[in-house]
């Protein structure tokens, strides 16, 4: 008897849609940084930064170059004609307040927006300035995150409620023996779960335990509280450099009291604002002189490049790269694709016409020096459509004709 085969294994499931060009919204109540900070992200002045309300309606999008010294290192190896830097895509929202879930202010456009980003960077105001007016009126970083989160959840509980209503209309006309009727029923149960979390539970849908069954239902409904969170604080350039400030304590034991797990990260506008102006050596001059960490990669500060990778890891993102005299370019896959389809990522052609891919580390290139030295340590693998991508893998793909 030939002996069994091994099961393969469970595939992932992870909250969020698949796909290769995901996106971080930018979001927060109005004035507390979000399309300055939009501003130096991007280096350009397509976000409306004014110190009024709703100065940002329609949102601004924008690809933002993650920094990653594996790349600088390659293309100081290669000298390549032409560089293409690993992308995140940031939109910059118009600002929430308070009644949004029932179309408040910009309420109905600002949560469309939101559901069509697949993230989100949450920017929190922590600093004093009177100068700048609070939509508020005052200053208190955990009302305002209180404030969304429960903008956020309200419509949610209204997305459910709604098609809670649909899906029963349908199961009542299900039978009970095809599986596709099964099916039906099974997402309901579902759907009333999610909604007895939000609801009755008050928490979150990317805090709640599911099954992979449920989390392919879940997806298909494009929540809003279901999209990871990366709180961004905004403080003062001196606070920022003292690392000091009264509410950093106060919003760390909100995060852990209400959505523990997800990332916090200080930061300054201001800062940003001030070294955007000056070149990457000057940056790391005056980093120095303040006593801050210099940035390890071009393309972006110690601050926003920290910011940058968080939200390009929260999405489940990573990349390969390709290399020659010709170009040198990261390219981005979501964690766990095979190589036809990260092939096809260049050219849906290189997909379906896919062969094998030629694949080697990029530890092994650093390690060898040469793309000669490394094939001879037979360190480079010919891979079939069943290879899933590793991050930092260098790729030469070969397709039918």
């Amino acid at each position: 008897m030939p002996p069994k085969k091994a099961a393969a294994p469970e595939k992932k499931s992870i909250l969020g849609r698949p796909g290769n060009n995901l996106k971080m919204g930018i979001v927060g109540l109005p004035n507390v940084g979000k399309s300055s900070f939009f501003n130096v992200l991007s280096q350009s002045d397509l976000g409306k930064a004014a110190n009024f309300p709703y100065a940002t309606i329609d949102p601004e999008e924008t690809r933002i170059p993650v920094p990653d010294a594996r790349f600088d290192w390659l293309t100081d190896v290669f000298k390549p004609k032409s560089v293409v830097p690993p992308f995140l895509t940031c939109v910059d929202i118009a600002g929430l307040t308070a009644g949004a879930s029932t179309g408040a202010g910009l309420g109905n456009a600002f949560l469309s927006h939101v559901r069509a980003c697949d993230g989100i960077f949450q920017v929190v105001r922590a600093f004093d300035d009177a100068e700048v007016i609070h939509v508020e009126g005052d200053v208190d970083p955990l009302r305002d995150m209180a404030i969304i989160q429960n903008e956020l959840r309200l419509k949610d509980i209204d997305w459910m409620e709604k098609a809670i209503a649909a899906k029963q209309k349908v199961a009542r006309g299900a039978g009970s023996t095809s599986l596709a009727d099964k099916a039906k029923k099974e997402e309901l149960v579902t759907c009333q779960k999610v909604l007895d979390l939000l609801a009755a539970d008050k928490r979150d849908v990317r805090k709640g335990t599911w099954t992979p069954k449920e989390i392919d239902t879940i997806n298909e409904l494009q929540l809003l509280t279901a999209k990871p969170v990366i709180y961004l604080v905004n403080l003062s350039e001196r606070d920022y450099i003292r690392k000091k400030n009264k509410w950093l304590p106060k919003i760390k034991g909100w995060i852990d009291e209400n959505n523990p797990g997800d990332l916090l990260i200080p930061f300054s506008v201001a800062l940003e604002e001030r070294l955007a102006t000056m070149s990457f050596e000057e940056q790391g001059a005056e980093l120095e002189s303040l006593g801050l960490e210099k940035a390890k990669a071009k393309g972006a500060t110690p601050g926003l490049g920290k910011i940058t990778t968080a939200g390009y890891a929260s999405l489940n993102l990573i990349r390969y790269f390709t290399c020659g005299p010709q170009e040198v370019r990261a390219w981005t896959v979501q964690q766990g694709i095979k190589a036809p389809a990260a092939a096809g990522v260049i050219h849906s052609d290189f997909e379906q016409k896919f062969v094998c891919g030629e694949i080697f580390s990029y530890a092994d290139l650093q390690e060898y020096g040469t793309e000669t030295a490394v094939k001879a340590a037979g360190k480079q693998r010919q891979q079939g459509k069943l290879y899933e991508i590793v991050d930092g893998d260098i790729c030469f793909w070969k397709c039918g004709q």
